[in-house]
This record gives C-alpha cells, structure tokens and sequence, in this order.
C-alpha cells in the first residue's frame, strides 16, 4: 500500500476545502472543529432554504443522520442532491440505522438516491445498511462482527460506494477489496462525537484528495494516530475524558509533523473471510 501520510496532510491543510457538514446538534461544534483543525473551512448549513446554494459552492459535503426530524430528511436530500449536481464528494453518516425503521429507511433512501462517494459507520451501521443482522442500540453497535470486512464489501458493493465501518479496528472498503488499519485508542470511545468527527475528517480529505479511497485510507489512519498521541499525552496531559477531548483536537490541529512515518505499516489488505 503507497500511502503518504505527511503529504495527504499537507494536500488538506494547502487546499483548505470547503466542507458543508448537514450534521446533528449534538456534536454540530466538535464536526467544525475538527474540519477546522486538519485545514478545511467548515460550514454547516443545514436549512433547505440555502443548504443547496451552499453545497454547490463547497468541495464536499457530510450528511450525519444524528438527529433526525421530517424536516431534516428534507434538507439531507436537498444536500445530496446539491452535492451530486456538481460532483462534490458526499460522505453518509448513517447514524442509528438499524435501530428504528424510521432511520433505517431514512438511511436506505439517502444511499440508494443519491451518488455517495463514501459511507462511514460504526459496525453496526454497516452491517445493517448491508442487510445483515445488526444490533444497534440507540446510536451505538454492540454484538459481535467477526468478519466485518466482509460485510464492508457487500455494503460498498451494494451502493456502489466506499465504506469505512469504525471500531476497535477499522476497515476501509470497495466493492472488491478491503482494508484493516490499526491506529486508535479505546480513549477516543470515552469522548461523545468522535464518529461523526471521522465523519467529518472524511470529508474534509475527500474535499482535497481526488482518489477517494486514498483520502478514505489517510484520513482514517491520521484520525487514528491523533487519537494515539493524545493519550500518549503528546499535546498535553490527559486526566480523563474532558481533557482527552481537548488533548486530541490539539494532535489533530498538530499530527502534521509528528512521527507519521510508520503509517503505512497501519494498514493491512484483506480478502472476504482471510488475509493476503
């Protein structure tokens, strides 16, 4: 795998891409922070009454299910479509499918209607997107995904997209080979929002980086290692989840520069059910 870490962080922070994130309120200032702090200029329009003239402006565009109302199912498709009119990369952040109809046909709508360039879950999302038996609880995966890698590639196979499904380890997926990348720490599950952050950092890379799926591998490892240096107290000292939170916007705002030579060892491609 050719993956230059130093060099797709300089591609973001030089380009600075517009992002339009249609997030939820829960994490709406950590999304803009963290588009911020890798170098892209985060807006987030989310009323249909702009939100297309906004998008035809931007680089990409993030659509995060978090909080989902009638009205915000209106502005999540006006958004797409916007972005997909164009050809800004969109990112689906299919938060809590699975875990009722209503967001699960939400989710199915918005992937199967609009041209996603990149889908970003945890496993459960993924696998319940897929069509697969999934438990989901709230907006959280619990259960057991063993050959996740797999159900990945069936997700991007059936959308016609890139997956990235987040958990203890992640995996990037087309609809023809996947990627395991270890880079994290069980840290970042202390903190609310840090899926939709990734989210967000898919974006922001998509926005700058032509070949998605490389700015899919690079941008989910630099998540991972920001999370890594930040409990390794490299950009202060952490003494729980308040100060986790702070000390990793920082490696976000500072992983530029830092040890990111080992990044390519991250990531390991796999095949359906075993490894290359």
């Amino acid at each position: 795998m050719n993956l230059d870490l130093e060099t797709g962080l300089t591609t973001v922070a030089e380009s600075s891409p517009l992002v339009n994130a249609v997030t939820n309120t829960v994490t709406i200032n950590d999304v803009a922070q963290v588009i911020l702090h890798w170098g892209g200029l985060p807006v987030m329009s989310d009323d249909e009454r702009e939100v297309s003239a906004m998008v035809a402006a931007a680089d990409s565009c993030l659509l995060n299910m978090g909080t989902v109302s009638e009205e915000g199912e209106a502005t999540l498709v006006a958004a797409g479509e916007a972005a997909n009119e164009t050809g800004a990369p969109l990112v689906l952040d299919p938060v809590g499918v699975g875990a009722t109809p209503t967001r699960s046909r939400i989710a199915e709508r918005l992937a199967s209607e609009l041209d996603v360039a990149v889908v970003k879950g945890n496993y459960g999302e993924i696998a319940a997107l897929a069509g697969e038996d999934a438990e989901v609880r709230g907006v959280e995966s619990v259960g057991e995904y063993s050959d996740i890698a797999t159900t990945a590639i069936a997700c991007a196979q059936r959308y016609d997209t890139i997956v990235v499904a987040s958990g203890e380890t992640d995996v990037v997926a087309t609809a023809t080979e996947a990627y395991e990348i270890t880079a994290g720490h069980p840290d970042m599950g202390t903190v609310v929002g840090t899926g939709c952050m990734l989210g967000g950092t898919l974006a922001t890379f998509t926005g700058a980086i032509a070949d998605s799926e490389q700015a899919c591998l690079i941008g989910t490892v630099a998540f991972g290692m920001a999370g890594e240096a930040a409990a390794a107290g490299e950009f202060g000292e952490v003494h729980g989840p308040g100060s986790y939170a702070v000390a990793f916007k920082d490696a976000v705002a500072g992983l530029s520069g830092t040890d990111t030579n080992a990044a390519e060892d991250r990531i390991e491609r796999v095949t359906a059910r075993g490894t290359e």
